[in-house]
């Protein structure tokens, strides 16, 4: 009806025809350059450790630790756990093997180098045929605080609250592998919890959920996009804190749209121009940060550094996010991209080096994307602000698993 409604001609005019001629271009248009872009997808693409970028210079002195950690980890694991991501892992029992086999290592980097060698494959993660993604990072994050709220500790740190639901829908459909909702049951249904706009206006007032107070609710902020901090308490002593829930929202941006209305430049934006710009504009600032529903709650640490969602310690440099619904934690994987360097921000350097992941979070989407870990302090707050670059990942499978792939992953 509609096409015929088109075509139906004026004959003293040809209006018809030229408005049908107009709306079928117009169509063509639209199909051909607003077609919705392509879902994500892992490509596996077998290589070899003479391609991988920078393999030659790989000294393992910093990434062995981190690797014997997740290690650890997986030894507790009964045989039969799958290792997550999107099946090629396999089992906790067929990496438990090598693992006992690092355990006994001499120190020597050639004999590291001849283990990842003689008993992983390395295969390409390509995103359907893109082999380039983004990779960022994240750091412990510095705050101040006291256990008692009194000028100028007036924001708080909540405890993960009772109520609670965080629910893994991978564990209910193989198809929602990866994806993950929070709430609280109220008369037996599953309800959202609070945003971050309902808790910050009382949500949880008097429910004595407070871990510590801080005297920044900037820092309180970006130590929710960092899920970890040291905190220097006012009586001298330090205070460790870690993720320990999340309110089931969705994670938003707050740089984006900062350069959506024109705030900062794209070319200049990082994590030090949006603390900036929040610090600049007090009147704007609450508005802007409750933009982000997401909410993080928080647990005491006691331990060295801040705790992975593997639930291993980071290793700076060497401990990378990764989207759980591709990846499996615990797992060796090689990145080559670049970063500026601190001392000296306007050039670039290489950054080619054996990482594990470690942990994840919410912004961290797609299989080639990952956050770098840089640790605690002003080094690792300059390196981690300013990274935002391309870049190119390979996993290492034990060779027993790269011989039994499922092809339907292979390019």
């Amino acid at each position: 009806m509609v096409l015929r409604s088109l075509f139906s001609v004026n004959r003293k005019t040809g209006a018809g025809l030229v408005l049908a001629v107009l709306l079928l271009g117009a169509i063509g248009i639209w199909y051909f350059q607003v077609k919705p872009p392509a879902e994500d997808k892992l490509v596996l693409e077998k290589s070899t450790f003479s391609a991988l970028p920078g393999w030659d210079e790989e000294e393992f002195a910093g990434v062995f630790p981190a690797f014997l950690k997740s290690c650890a980890k997986i030894a507790t694991l009964p045989e039969t756990r799958q290792m997550g991501g999107v099946g090629m892992a396999g089992t906790a029992g067929d990496w438990q093997p090598l693992c006992a086999a690092a355990l006994a290592l001499p120190p020597e980097p050639d004999m590291r180098r001849q283990f990842f060698e003689k008993n992983f494959t390395p295969f390409q993660i390509r995103n359907n045929d893109e082999k380039s993604g983004l990779f960022t990072g994240y750091y412990e994050a510095s705050l101040n605080g006291s256990r008692e709220k009194k000028p100028p500790y007036l924001t708080p740190l909540y405890l993960r609250p009772p109520e609670l639901v965080m629910v893994d829908l991978g564990r209910f459909r193989e198809e929602l592998k990866g994806q993950r909702i929070a709430g609280k049951v109220v008369g037996g249904d599953l309800l959202p919890y609070p945003d971050r706009a309902g808790i910050e206006k009382g949500a949880l007032a008097d429910r004595e959920l407070e871990l510590v107070w801080v005297d920044s609710d900037i820092d309180a902020f970006f130590l929710h996009i960092q899920g970890s901090g040291l905190v220097e308490m006012d009586d001298g002593s330090e205070l460790r804190v870690g993720y320990a829930a999340q309110n089931g929202h969705p994670y938003f941006a707050i740089g984006r749209d900062l350069i959506d209305k024109g705030y900062v430049p794209r070319e200049e934006m990082s994590m030090q121009a949006i603390r900036t710009w929040l610090e600049e504009n007090p009147d704007k600032a609450t508005e802007l940060m409750q933009k982000n529903a997401s909410f993080v709650f928080f647990r005491e640490l006691a331990t060295g550094g801040p705790i992975g969602a593997q639930g291993v310690e980071l290793t700076p440099e060497r401990s990378l996010a990764v989207d759980r619904k591709w990846l499996p934690l615990g797992v060796p994987l090689w990145l080559a991209t670049e970063v500026a360097p601190a001392s000296s921000p306007a050039e670039i350097e290489k950054f080619e080096r054996l990482m594990m992941a470690q942990d994840t979070g919410g912004a961290i989407v797609g299989p080639v994307r990952g956050d770098v870990f840089w640790g605690h302090g002003e080094y690792a707050y300059d390196m981690s602000g300013r990274m935002k670059s391309k870049g190119q990942l390979w996993i290492f499978l034990p060779n027993a698993l790269a011989e039994r792939i499922n092809p339907d992953l292979l390019s």
